[in-house]
């Protein structure tokens, strides 16, 4: 966590600003305190876009999704004023790195941390697509390792099930094109098996420490991702992970696992099965990277090699 800078606020609706998480284009996470002295993450816009229309839809938005799904998988908000100038989220601190920031300092996570990874994240998508919405922007700097599991979190883009064309802006497509689906790159309409596919990509990620479709340049990423097969060998055997991950990243949206078929796939796991994993506990904790420029503020998305982020 870094100290605050001059001209930082000293507090946000009540709740008071003791450092910052995370900073991006369009936003800023501060870590804060509330009135009671618990400790929150507090997101907030900047005020050049706290104008624009088409952001405060988002954040608002992306503010009643995350309070639909719920804390258990979540961050959960504790407060929010989208009307603000500027407007802000506060969220309850998660103590945990993101599976980002874990595996590029300590490695690929090993396979029981895959295993009970896989099962949280697909309970944790199966809890957002009973609300009727998609996430549409699963990678590994939306999910937080905290101790008591995997959290999915950065809810900015996610849409309700059957809504129209995804939201761009700039005529850009949202998310981050290293774990987006093939049908996200056409500009199709995403549904629960898109996640799914994100999911694949992201447990690949965590096993290997790179995206199965990675490239030289963002046609050649887009390209892998809808017309060739990912590169797996270097994801464990154990528990099924490689065909599991194999199945969630097919081409065809008909052909993919549904996440209760993964999660069963994956079997029951328990608190201590890899989990968390001992390297984790070395990386600095704080949901710094719980929101991306995709959503409207944080750092920025992971980059594709040699080319512009996908934002």
């Amino acid at each position: 966590m870094k100290s605050l800078q001059p001209g930082d606020p000293a507090s946000i609706g009540g709740y008071r600003l003791l450092g910052r998480l995370g900073a991006g284009g369009m936003g800023e996470v501060f870590f804060g305190r509330s009135a009671g002295g618990r400790p929150v993450a507090v997101k907030v816009i900047r005020s050049e876009y706290a104008g624009d229309s088409q952001f405060r839809e988002r954040f608002a938005r992306e503010i009643e999704a995350a309070r639909r799904v719920g804390g258990f998988h979540t961050a959960p908000v504790v407060d929010a004023d989208p009307a603000a100038d500027p407007p802000w989220m506060v969220t309850a601190y998660v103590a945990g790195p993101s599976l980002h920031d874990a595996v590029a300092q300590h490695g690929p996570l090993p396979a029981d941390a895959l295993r009970t990874l896989g099962a949280g994240l697909s309970e944790g998508l199966g809890a957002i697509h009973a609300c009727g919405l998609i996430h549409r922007d699963l990678k590994p700097g939306n999910v937080l390792l905290a101790d008591d599991g995997p959290r999915i979190i950065d809810f900015g883009i996610a849409r309700a099930t059957g809504a129209g064309a995804a939201m761009t802006t700039a005529g850009a497509i949202l998310g981050t094109y290293l774990f987006m689906s093939p049908e996200q790159t056409y500009g199709r309409q995403a549904g629960p098996a898109s996640d799914v596919f994100s999911l694949g990509g992201v447990l690949a990620f965590a096993a290997t420490g790179t995206s199965p479709f990675d490239g030289d340049s963002l046609p050649a990423v887009i390209y892998r991702i809808t017309s060739e097969q990912p590169d797996l060998s270097g994801v464990p055997t154990e528990f099924g992970l490689r065909e599991l991950v194999a199945a969630c990243l097919s081409k065809d949206p008909a052909d993919r696992p549904s996440v209760t078929d993964v999660l069963r796939q994956l079997g029951d796991t328990v608190p201590g099965d890899g989990w968390p994993p001992a390297t984790v506990l070395d990386v600095p904790s704080g949901p710094g990277p719980t929101v991306t420029d995709s959503a409207g503020a944080g750092p920025a998305p992971e980059p594709v090699r040699g080319a512009a982020p996908g934002g």
